[in-house]
């Protein structure tokens, strides 16, 4: 029976008596700048809004306060705007960052500008032209969409951390591009209100999983009553291989709020019906004897890898809801509750090129291949979280929040092979499932300000906790499709575990002079893995268990101090020097320790004897602002000792020919990162109304040691060197280009140009044959959008992504040219 976790496994540790801080500026204000320029907030935001209606009792007790006075023209201005602020509401500082005075320089893009400016078809879209970020969405409605960074790339979910107000959706369960994917599904499009990401694992609030940076994705919270619905199509006719045929997504979003006195409530709810291009491809290593239709490919390596038909070919229908309560508990005090439900119910049917010479009629040719794109795969998950949050702007404030997340069901269904003739497929198969896997997080952070707000020290700390849990058993089934939700049979394998992680944080940050600040902080945190178990068995091509072999895992454990710091200069009120460094540690996950498993094709094999990664980041960067614009000139270098990389690879069967990508875990001994980026945006270039945006990453990538490393050439069969070599993943050039036209309130024309170069995907960049399937491609992209708000409430978008039809792989093939239709109805 299914195991329900949805009520369950929160736990709140005892929280300081220390209150976290409000908002102010996140660097030093030059000592010329008399009276700042106002935040400007694009959704309405309740703690800006409390704060200034302070009852007259507290207006009192500041006075008596023995604390130096703030001169009132020092405090800087919230503005609260539902509808946006134009085009230059992204240079504002964001209000987690004046919050806690977090020392990482930011990014940001609003809702308006998403809806003007982005084919958003999915939440994730709508950091697409963020610098240096890059999200692997395979497809409209894809639920592994991992967001890649300037210095880590496509393997690496679990070195960001994403954030939906207070709901980490970042799945730390693993690092990897299947289940611990974020969970962006549970944010409709309708309900952001803005997007900020900060670099880098520069902050002690923020656990060693920010090495690659953080994500935050504020939703909007209402002050009046609103409810809007948006219908979007899309349209991507496309030819690969021996598929043609045109795949078409329909979503319907929608979200409504209102404020009635003390509460406030954001409801938001998403359906999506995708159908996908060929996600994977089933490949064989010869062409089967007796058969036509067959592609000559060569794998990444050079290695045969004849393309025989597709693998997933998926039909997907998601549905998402979620539901934002917050309360004034006091006029400087909220509470707020969140609740989110995500299904999806996902249909994958296979299709052979192949055809037999003696009949025409399409076969499989015993390849077995092709039953694992064959499946049916249910998923029903859930998250709660809370959180308890001063705001008074004074001495202290405080800051108490906890989440669960919790698989309530996950069930994929395969036959477990072919039949011997034709196109059919086994009776009995396997269920693979992760029903039972959940997590918690619960954080209790406090700020100080020994001198009052504005003044020249504030002190925040906290203590955090988490929990992961995995549960991973594959069972065979007698009817692979006829499966109850509570059958199961002889189990083939599994993987369970769990991590936690407990840590103590601190920081001070100190106005050396009116222009001139110095962050200082620490995390120091203790780790450990425990309950690791594997069971693992070998069958016979029918699916027949021949032996078992079940392994207890050891535990493991790491306890480590991580040091932060950040200088902060403004030379004068137009320009800012900031550098910041930061050690941090990154834990391995439960599944890269524990999860033995094929998922849609993909075997993967953990490594129970991980070691953390320890990682060291500096940068240096230097900004000149304008009232409408900014430009960013970014240098940094990384180096990561026990670097944990897993890498994906076509095994070929040496009996059938039969070809099975298999990803291994290991720990790289040392590996290092630097390069330089140059960002920046300005409104009214030339015209009123012209906007250019735009940003250019170079990475130097290298490993630097790894003693452990006994790879062979495929081609030559010959030991390689990975010494010297670039990191997996991580590619060379990245660079966005856009421009935006607003000729009035009415009509925005927006042409976008994304660019990225050269990666590898081996240790050894042994994977030299680019535009096949498996490769890791550079490519260049380039999009449109018309926006155009005919009325008040009616609001219509033509779109094209990928207007040059840029056929590429990042392991999958990647969308081709895509049209996109939008209409949306703001009540």
């Amino acid at each position: 029976m299914f195991r329900y976790h949805a009520l369950g496994g929160v736990s709140v540790v005892a929280i300081h008596a220390a209150l976290l801080a409000s908002g102010g500026i996140a660097h030093a204000q030059s000592g010329e700048q008399k009276v700042l320029p106002p935040v400007t907030v694009e959704a309405p935001h309740p703690q800006a809004r409390r704060a200034a209606r302070k009852p007259a009792s507290q207006i009192a007790a500041a006075r008596r306060r023995p604390s130096p006075v703030v001169a009132a023209q020092n405090r800087p201005v919230a503005v609260a705007n539902t509808t946006g602020a134009g085009a230059s509401a992204s240079l504002g500082t964001p209000l987690a960052v004046a919050r806690f005075q977090l020392p990482q320089k930011s990014y940001t893009v609003t809702s308006k500008q998403i809806d003007e400016t982005i084919n958003l078809k999915d939440p994730e879209d709508a950091v697409k032209y963020l610098p240096s970020l890059f999200v692997r969405k395979r497809n409209d409605g894809d639920n592994q969409a991992v967001l890649a960074t300037r210095t880590w790339g496509l393997n690496s979910s679990a070195r960001t951390l994403i954030y939906y107000d207070d709901l980490l959706i970042s799945a730390l369960i693993g690092n990897n591009n299947t289940n611990a994917s974020p969970r962006w599904n549970l944010i409709s499009p309708e309900a952001i209100g803005r997007i900020d990401f900060l670099n880098g694992p520069f902050a002690a609030a923020y656990p060693g999983n920010s090495i690659g940076g953080v994500l935050l994705i504020s939703s909007k919270m209402p002050d009046k009553p609103f409810a809007v619905a948006k219908e979007t199509v899309s349209v991507m006719p496309w030819s690969q291989y021996g598929t043609k045929d045109t795949f078409v997504t329909s979503q319907t979003s929608a979200a409504a709020g209102n404020r009635e006195g003390r509460l406030s409530w954001l409801v938001s709810a998403n359906y999506l019906d995708s159908y996908q291009q060929p996600l994977t491809y089933t490949t064989n290593g010869t062409i089967p004897a007796g058969t036509t239709g067959a592609f000559p490919a060569l794998n990444k390596q050079g290695v045969p890898a004849d393309v025989v038909g597709t693998g997933i070919l998926a039909h997907s229908q998601q549905t998402s809801a979620n539901l934002r309560l917050a309360y004034d508990v006091t006029p400087l005090v909220l509470a707020t509750y969140s609740l989110g439900i995500w299904n999806n119910h996902q249909v994958s049917d296979p299709q052979t090129y192949l055809r037999s010479t003696a009949t025409g009629a399409p076969t499989f040719a015993g390849i077995s291949g092709f039953a694992t794109g064959k499946y049916i795969w249910d998923q029903t998950q859930m998250s709660n979280a809370v959180s308890l949050k001063s705001d008074t702007k004074g001495v202290y404030d405080f800051d108490i929040s906890a989440s669960s997340y919790n698989y309530l069901q996950d069930t994929q269904l395969n036959p477990f092979t072919v039949a011997a003739t034709g196109t059919g497929f086994s009776p009995n198969g396997k269920i693979t499932r992760m029903d039972g896997t959940n997590w918690q997080n619960v954080d209790a952070k406090g700020i100080w300000r020994p001198f009052g707000f504005d003044g020249p020290h504030e002190i925040s700390f906290g203590v955090h906790g988490d929990r992961y849990e995995l549960e991973n058993p594959v069972y065979a089934s007698s009817v692979w499709n006829a499966t109850s939700s509570t059958g199961t049979g002889a189990l083939y394998s599994t993987g369970v575990g769990e991590t936690r992680t407990g840590a103590l944080w601190v920081q001070d940050a100190w106005k050396l002079a009116p222009a001139l600040k110095l962050t200082l902080g620490g995390r120091l945190e203790s780790w450990q893995a425990l309950d690791g178990y594997n069971v693992n068995t070998t069958t016979t091509g029918a699916g027949v268990i021949t032996s078992t072999t079940a392994i207890n895992q050891p535990g493991l454990s790491s306890t480590n101090f991580s040091p932060k710091a950040s200088v902060s200069f403004d030379p004068n009120k137009d320009w800012n020097i900031t550098a910041n460094f930061g050690e941090a540690y990154r834990y391995p996950t439960v599944t890269e320790l524990y999860q033995n498993v094929t998922v849609g094709g993909v075997a993967t094999f953990a490594n129970p004897l991980l070691k953390p990664e320890q990682d060291f980041t500096g940068e240096l960067n230097i900004e000149r602002k304008w009232v409408d614009g900014r430009v960013r000139l970014t240098v940094f270098s990384e180096r990561t000792n026990n670097a944990i990389i897993s890498q994906t690879n076509l095994v070929t069967n040496p009996v059938t020919g039969a070809q099975t990508p298999t990803t291994v875990v290991s720990n790289v001994d040392a590996i290092q990162m630097q390069g330089v980026e140059l960002s920046a945006e300005k409104d009214n270039v030339f015209v009123t109304g012209l906007q250019l945006f735009g940003s250019v990453t170079h990475v130097d990538s290298k490993i630097l040691a790894d003693a452990s490393w006994a790879g062979v050439n495929p081609l030559t069969n010959r030991p390689t060197n990975v010494v010297g070599k670039r990191v997996p993943y991580v590619p060379d050039w990245r660079a966005k280009l856009g421009v935006t036209y607003r000729p009035n309130q009415s009509w925005a024309y927006t042409v976008a140009a994304r660019y990225s170069g050269k990666q590898y995907s081996t240790l050894d960049n042994t994977d030299l044959i680019s535009h096949v399937y498996g490769a890791f491609d550079n490519f260049f992209v380039v999009d449109m959008k018309i926006h155009y708000n005919a009325t008040k409430n009616f609001a219509f978008d033509f779109g094209i992504d990928n207007i040059f039809n840029e056929q590429y792989f990042l392991f999958h093939p990647f969308p081709g040219r895509t049209f996109v239709l939008a209409g949306k109805y703001t009540f």
